[in-house]
């Protein structure tokens, strides 16, 4: 394990970079100017870039709210959502025909041209968590006492994330209501990191990969399933529980995961 002041001190060592948003490129409001300045040279050096996020919406509309941020449009081409990969599945009706739609009104994209098929929990085949719904953002009972009596349907999770920081913000995210599931006995299939099938989708042979995120669950866990090296950016979604260098270590044991290089905001 080794910290980097700088990607520049390691990136010729890699082909191709998988890279997260939330957290490294963006906080929710902002972009990173240190990130797009590592994502600057990449592109110069001709490094292969996968920005592959957890968010739970197809492609083009995590594109459209990195526009709004001024990201530059080149950049734009390299983005992988967990949501594009559900659609995918959806599509092709792996899971059953109608859905009843757990999460805010902004995800319905999600499921553009298959609205005929959203139904209520009661009548639906499977219940497609996108995250939590508008005005139920932190109450987890709520989720509890909705899901309680309907265990024998499956949740198709599209953001395995259990929180993410908007600023200085915390949310939950759709894998919290997922874990809510879980404890009560439910069946989740997940779409995004740290599961091999979205790591399929980026991945090419004879390549050495470096993978680059701050959720230890879910961007470094979904390296080390992949036998892949990682950087953990410190100071993204776990930077509550980690305050000196010191205790990293701790970090790691709890999360039960491995790191290459750490550093605290991704700059090059």
């Amino acid at each position: 394990m080794k910290k980097l002041n700088n990607l520049s001190e390691v990136y010729g060592l890699y082909d191709a970079f998988i890279i997260d948003l939330w957290g490294v490129m963006h906080n929710g409001i902002n972009l990173n100017p240190g990130a797009i300045e590592v994502v600057e040279n990449l592109h110069k050096y001709n490094k292969r870039i996968t920005f592959l996020s957890n968010a739970p919406r197809p492609n083009e509309s995590v594109i459209k709210f990195l526009r709004k941020l001024k990201m530059d449009k080149k950049f734009c081409k390299y983005v992988l959502t967990s949501g594009e990969a559900a659609v995918k599945s959806l599509n092709e009706g792996k899971f059953g025909i109608k859905f009843f739609h757990l999460g805010p009104e902004r995800d319905m994209s999600m499921f553009a041209g298959l609205e005929k098929n959203k139904t209520s929990i009661d009548e639906s085949d499977f219940i497609l968590c996108t995250g939590l719904f508008d005005g139920y953002e932190n109450d987890l009972e709520y989720y509890k006492k909705l899901l309680k009596k309907h265990l024998s349907k499956k949740i198709i999770c599209t953001n395995p994330d259990l929180i993410v920081h908007r600023g200085t913000k915390e949310e939950l995210c759709a894998g919290s209501v997922a874990e809510v599931f879980k404890s009560l006995g439910g069946d989740v299939v997940y779409f995004g990191k740290p599961y091999k099938e979205v790591y399929d989708l980026c991945l090419k042979k004879n390549e050495k990969t470096l993978v680059i995120g701050d959720n230890l669950n879910t961007d470094i866990k979904g390296a080390n399933n992949l036998n892949l090296d990682s950087l953990f950016i410190t100071g993204g979604v776990h930077r509550s529980e980690f305050q000196k260098e010191n205790e990293l270590e701790k970090l790691i044991k709890k999360y039960d995961v491995k790191i290459k290089y750490f550093q605290k905001q991704l700059n090059w």
